[in-house]
């Protein structure tokens, strides 16, 4: 099924998994990009955006919310475009305004995240003019508590970030930590439904087209993860992991394990859902299942993203 068409002024660079998907916006008074993706992509994300403006500028950069994968290209942008605006949600302005990569998660995550600043915060119940078109800004939280997403009802396009993907969601990373996380992605799939869009673009994979069996897919996935959160819990460690293995390509698996065996947030998820089991085969037995489901490889030595 071929990709449902866009306004002409909006392009979407679709970038795979380390790094979020781009939506840029030519038409109208100023350019506009939301979220940049992971930063060592960040050449590549330079090189993409010169192409499509050509002589211009960008003017503004909007993050959908500040995980790795879609705000760690924000620092390289505000070189390269420096009268450039970013505007963030508001959740955890103080931690990038004061610069704690703890609180953000880059740290307990293992991942990276140059460090950049902002000019405003969106705002839940808003409009925005992004190309031609006012765009209207929802809270979409679940996956990250101060997630946002952009509904433009003309032409029925949303912008969903990580709360909806052709086959689900995002990590409701929240609910490992305690919070009533599942809950909150219900809400947000109610609150598409009601919106009821005719396209998606999702923070991940291709831009396709809304119909009700999307919904269906996602609520049955949360239905199980909430009767299974060791499921859950299981399925984020090795998306953290796969994550690692999409920034690296190629390690010794001794390496990669002594990595895992120092997150924070890995060793975090096994107190509390796998305590049962001692750190060191634990994680090898997720690279395993990694090997298994195609998504890795073991080469002598080392472990290959696959």
């Amino acid at each position: 099924m071929s990709a449902p068409r866009l306004p002409s002024d909006l392009q979407v660079f679709e970038r795979g998994w380390l790094s979020a998907n781009n939506i840029l916006f030519t038409g109208g008074p100023q350019t506009v990009m939301i979220d940049s993706g992971y930063c060592t992509h960040a050449p590549q994300t330079l090189s993409l955006l010169e192409n499509a403006l050509g002589e211009r500028s960008l003017d503004l950069l909007l993050n959908t919310h500040l995980h790795s994968d879609h705000c760690g290209g924000n620092a390289a942008l505000q070189s390269r475009y420096p009268s450039m605006q970013t505007w963030i949600p508001p959740g955890h302005a103080n931690e990038v305004a004061q610069w704690d990569p703890a609180a953000l998660t880059y740290v307990p995550t293992g991942q990276l995240c140059p460090r950049f600043k902002f000019d405003r915060t969106l705002q839940a119940g808003s409009a925005i003019r992004l190309g031609t078109h006012d765009w209207k800004v929802h809270s979409a939280a679940g996956h990250d508590q101060h997630s946002y997403i952009f509904h433009e009802p003309e032409n029925s396009i949303l912008i969903s970030a990580d709360a909806l993907w052709e086959n689900g969601f995002g990590v409701v990373f929240p609910e490992l930590e305690g919070k009533d996380a599942f809950g909150e992605v219900a809400r947000t799939l109610d609150m598409i439904e009601a919106l009821n869009p005719k396209t998606v673009i999702p923070g991940h994979g291709r831009v396709f087209a809304y119909s009700p069996d999307i919904l269906v897919r996602a609520r049955q996935k949360l239905e199980y993860f909430v009767k299974n959160p060791r499921q859950h819990a299981r399925h984020a460690v090795k998306v953290l992991l796969k994550f690692k293995l999409l920034e690296l390509q190629r390690q010794s698996l001794e390496d990669f394990v002594q990595w895992a065996e120092k997150i924070p947030y890995i060793l975090q998820v096994r107190e509390s859902f796998f305590s049962e089991i001692a750190v060191r085969p634990w994680i090898e037995i997720l690279c395993t299942e990694l090997v298994t489901a195609g998504v890795a490889k073991i080469e002598a030595d080392d472990i290959l993203n696959a």
